[in-house]
């Protein structure tokens, strides 16, 4: 199978007054294996997609051709990802890609260090987006609001149910959209008025006033580091702030999830290769990279037909041996893989423990002329 380069459109003019910044340093522990050696927003999805070209084919539809790329744990692959998929995209110059390793000390603090570059581009907004969510959306629409608003700062947020919103940055609102109050991850968050089971939570994506986030990041006594704890407080409390609720994105539905977690990150390949509704960007095809009963194979994958996987993860380059049973015994799962929520994660080196703990090494070999594994890429 061939990876295809996405066909995208500009749906707007480029916008020349606004720079957007992509901060893509994530670790991504709650991914555990997954993010060991490589960083969350490098994280494979559907095939050689990544996590990262989500936010990317927003920021081309959008017509944003100054783009700032922020790295910072394992920053190879997306160093090498960005500019080869996406590159053609921006002018010669346009899309930067600046490595933090050891020197940003926060989300904040990696826009403060790479203020010098958006200053000299010279634009009245910046646009700040976390790189390791899988959500469709239209900037054009976000900025547009923002502008009309006076703000210093608009948030975009979404809506979830209440009981899941510890999880988040929630919002308070006046009728109005002006954000009363921001909690980051408040054990009793607030429901939104008039809708007692849901709450609106900060999407991580951020509109801002070139002059007042310069004042923000950089003002007498000012050390902020972080926008969620201290920017996004700070100007909430001085009544600058709004919020953007999200609407439907260019597939026709709104969407977003945070893929923090083995339970999401497999869902998100669910609701991608669903046909009904098309919920996301068709980067590329998606047939190739799901198997019956909720199961996500990640490239260089393989999987033989007699193997029997249920609401699992395999991990890159792993070697699912003949006859394997995963996602039906949640106490044999345990023995050998990692269990979260209803997502099993298998890889290779699991495997490997496991069949130097349970296989004699007297067992025959296949027969010859068996099904020949899958393997995917």
């Amino acid at each position: 199978m061939t990876d295809q380069q996405p066909s995208l459109s500009r749906l707007t003019e480029p916008h020349h007054g606004t720079a957007a910044i992509l901060l893509a340093g994530g670790k991504g522990t709650r991914l555990h294996d997954l993010t060991a050696t490589e960083s969350k927003p490098a994280v494979p999805f559907a095939g050689r997609n990544r996590i990262v070209d989500f936010a990317m084919a927003n920021v081309v539809r959008a017509g944003l051709d100054k783009l700032l790329v922020a790295t910072q744990f394992a920053p190879a692959t997306l160093h090498h990802h960005l500019p080869a998929r996406w590159g053609r995209h921006f002018a010669s110059g346009t899309m930067l890609l600046r490595d933090g390793r050891d020197r940003y000390l926060g989300t904040a603090d990696a826009v403060r260090q790479n203020w010098r570059q958006i200053r000299d581009w010279g634009v009245d907004q910046v646009l700040v987006l976390a790189a390791d969510h899988v959500y469709d959306m239209d900037y054009d629409a976000l900025i547009a609001a923002h502008r009309a608003s006076g703000a210093g700062v608009t948030v975009a947020v979404d809506v979830v149910p209440l009981a899941q919103a510890s999880s988040f940055g929630v919002m308070h609102t006046d009728d109005s959209g002006r954000i009363l109050s921001f909690l980051e991850k408040p054990a009793n968050p607030p429901a939104i008025p008039g809708e007692p089971d849901r709450a609106m939570v900060s999407m991580g994506i951020y509109v801002f006033d070139a002059a007042w986030l310069q004042q923000a990041l950089f003002g007498p006594g000012i050390e902020a580091l972080d926008f969620g704890h201290e920017v996004i407080p700070a100007a909430v409390a001085q009544g600058l702030a709004m919020a953007y609720r999200l609407t439907e994105g260019p597939s026709g539905l709104p969407y977003w999830r945070d893929v923090g977690t083995l339970d999401a990150l497999r869902q998100a390949h669910m609701d991608f290769v669903a046909a009904q509704p098309a919920r996301l960007p068709r980067l590329s095809p998606a047939s190739e990279w799901y198997l019956a009963r909720g199961s996500v194979m990640m490239p260089g994958a393989m999987v033989p037909p007699s193997a029997r996987l249920t609401c699992t993860i395999v991990a890159p380059g792993t070697r699912i041996p003949h006859g394997l049973v995963v996602g039906e015994d949640p106490q044999e799962d345990a023995r050998w893989f990692r269990c979260e929520g209803q997502t099993v994660l298998v890889n290779q080196a699991m495997l490997d423990r496991r069949e130097a703990m349970r296989v004699p090494a007297h067992l025959p070999k296949c027969a010859a002329g068996a099904p020949r594994p899958r393997h995917f890429v």
